[in-house]
């Protein structure tokens, strides 16, 4: 791990000292963490828009996933090296915002993604309406069930805006449904492995659980292998869109997941940044509309990611 630091801050320190002798301009991009493939996906989607428009892009990613301390210190080290931009998700919407405020102080345009941060000043924030797709997603569990079943949830992390608004829309999704019933609703964090330690307590505790909705992928891989592991079925649900949901349509392990996007935040992301760098015309918001990938359009979705593509500016923002 240490050696894959070393690696990461020389070629870091190697990009921001060419990038004024570059032909085009420097991002950097911030994610949350190295496990989720949520973030894979958003940091290729950033790098195909800027091999698009001829730009660069240095990413910044904690070792520890989700580490507040360390992405403080990532923004402090970014300051000093001055990318000409930043695509920034902050690793908590709140603690994060003092960073954002010097980031401001600096001069460096910044463009919010994914979680919405509580503070400082955006050229624009891309994301997308977390309750829709809970929402949205859900149902789609309960239509399949015929309204009727037991259900378990697995958070996300506590106070985070993407889990508290899908959250959300999980319950008003199964409020709706006067035949389901929720026997418990726990955080694992938005980790494969948590979900698995949960989805094992849960199955423990429930001789009966019908349908999982998870508030991303990974969770909802980590519950497909503790209802595996107990010789359980349940249909299960997971949000973002990823590829490794999309195999596990395909092999009907996942019932649905509600596509996040990432890609296409990523994408998104850095041509606004590169956008404003060359005084073009940007949104000041992009609220990507929720979809649920199933079993009946996963094709739409099936290409890896080092094969898609950006879509054009004004196909992208319509």
């Amino acid at each position: 791990m240490m050696n894959k630091l070393r690696f990461t801050i020389v070629g870091l320190s190697m990009a921001f000292a060419g990038s004024a002798l570059a032909d085009g301009e420097t991002i950097a991009v911030f994610t949350k963490n190295q496990t989720n493939p949520f973030f894979q996906a958003v940091r290729v989607g950033a790098d195909a828009a800027a091999k698009q428009l001829n730009a660069k892009v240095v990413h910044y990613i904690p070792t520890k996933p989700d580490s507040i301390p360390e992405q403080l210190s990532q923004v402090e080290d970014v300051i000093v090296k001055k990318p000409d931009a930043i695509v920034f998700t902050p690793v908590d919407y709140k603690a994060m915002v003092p960073s954002v405020e010097k980031i401001n102080q600096a001069g460096i345009p910044v463009v919010n993604i994914t979680d919405r941060s509580a503070g400082g000043k955006f050229v624009a924030f891309v994301g997308a309406d977390d309750h829709s797709l809970g929402l949205e997603t859900a149902r789609y569990l309960v239509k399949t069930l015929g309204g009727k079943g037991n259900l378990v949830v697995l958070e996300g992390v506590k106070g985070a805006l993407t889990n508290i608004d899908r959250v959300r829309g999980f319950n008003d999704a199964i409020s709706e449904a006067p035949g389901m019933k929720l026997l418990a609703s726990q955080p694992a964090n938005y980790q494969r492995l948590q979900a698995l330690q949960v989805m094992e307590n849960l199955l423990q505790s429930y001789p009966s659980i019908d349908g999982v909705l998870a508030a991303n992928d990974a969770m909802a891989t980590g519950a497909i292998e503790a209802l595996d592991g107990a010789a359980r079925k349940s249909l299960v649900t997971g949000i973002n869109g990823t590829q490794e949901a999309i195999d596990a349509i395909k092999s009907g392990k996942l019932l649905a997941t509600g596509d996040y996007n990432g890609f296409q935040q990523g994408c998104l992301g850095a041509m606004i940044a590169i956008r404003n760098l060359r005084k073009l015309p940007v949104k000041p918001e992009i609220l990507l509309k929720p979809s649920v990938v199933n079993k009946e359009n996963y094709k739409n979705y099936d290409t890896p990611l080092d094969q898609r593509k950006c879509a054009a500016w004004e196909d992208a923002v319509k």
